[in-house]
């Protein structure tokens, strides 16, 4: 999927968990105390999911605009 950062930041947030859950790339994960957190390329942008373990709910998500490598 070819989607906008500012497109996604703008869509309700059960649309954007959709989106990246289902169509984003995983990228790295890792666990601390009781959450997980897994981070996502989608276009370019980068999305981090914070997952609580205890019921595998998503209890955050952190929107990252990809710099470019050839910006100064």
């Amino acid at each position: 999927m070819n989607i906008s950062y500012y497109d996604f930041k703008n869509l309700p947030d059960q649309s954007q968990r959709d989106i990246v859950v289902n169509q984003g790339l995983l990228m790295n994960e890792t666990i601390k105390n009781k959450l997980r957190f897994s981070l996502y390329e989608l276009s370019s942008f980068s999305v981090e999911v914070v997952y609580n373990t205890s019921d595998n709910r998503i209890t955050g998500l952190n929107v990252f605009q990809n710099k470019s490598a050839y910006s100064n």
